[in-house]
């Protein structure tokens, strides 16, 4: 009886523990006894009222993006580099197979760290990067994630086309208009989004 009794006190003090207040506008307290309402600020009809809108880019004519042309300017991600090796390509020849001009490749600080943590087995991968054909751009962020790094940078600037196998980078890039995105698909480069690249192959989307 002695343990019953104490699980009784302790269920006993919980439920008075959970007992919620009744709120002091409810409709159950007398009326005298009832707080009263809240009242509404009155909206003034000759206030000017604010509204934020995200300004877009003056490269973009509707989902075209006059801003992309030859010489084109690729920011490689560190999967696409992995992938081009696993594949066998060349970075550079490939890409201007695929899109009939030259090609600059870009690669950032935040994907040069990523590869350098990746150790020893990804050596081949940061000796392809350190090529005197692929320019460096300075990261002024804290880190080394590259994703969020690309696509602030391809939102601000309008002129990259983007180099990634990551599935999860080309589901935030498509939903940034005038954003051409390269990857590996069956041995060779594709690239979707591009309007002028007529000879580029179709890959699955």
């Amino acid at each position: 009886m002695g343990k019953q009794r104490k699980t009784r006190k302790i269920v006993e003090k919980r439920f008075a523990q959970m007992k919620k207040v009744i709120n002091p506008r409810d409709s159950r307290i007398k009326a005298q006894e009832r707080a009263e309402p809240k009242k509404k600020k009155k909206s003034d009809p000759h206030e000017v009222k604010l509204r934020e809108v995200t300004q877009t880019s003056s490269a973009l004519f509707f989902q075209y993006n006059t801003q992309l042309g030859p010489p084109y300017h690729i920011l490689i991600d560190t999967n696409f580099i992995n992938f081009s090796i696993k594949n066998k390509l060349d970075i550079v020849q490939n890409m201007m197979d695929c899109l009939y001009a030259k090609c600059i490749p870009y690669v950032t600080d935040c994907v040069m760290g990523e590869l350098e943590k990746l150790g020893r087995k990804y050596r081949v991968a940061l000796r392809i990067i350190k090529d005197p054909r692929f320019e460096r751009v300075a990261c002024m962020h804290k880190g080394t994630y590259a994703d969020d790094c690309i696509v602030q940078r391809v939102t601000q600037h309008k002129c990259y086309i983007v180099a990634t196998n990551d599935k999860d980078l080309k589901r935030r890039l498509r939903k940034i208009p005038g954003v051409p995105i390269m990857y590996v698909a069956q041995h060779k480069y594709t690239i979707e989004r591009m309007p002028d690249a007529y000879g580029a192959p179709k890959g699955a989307v």
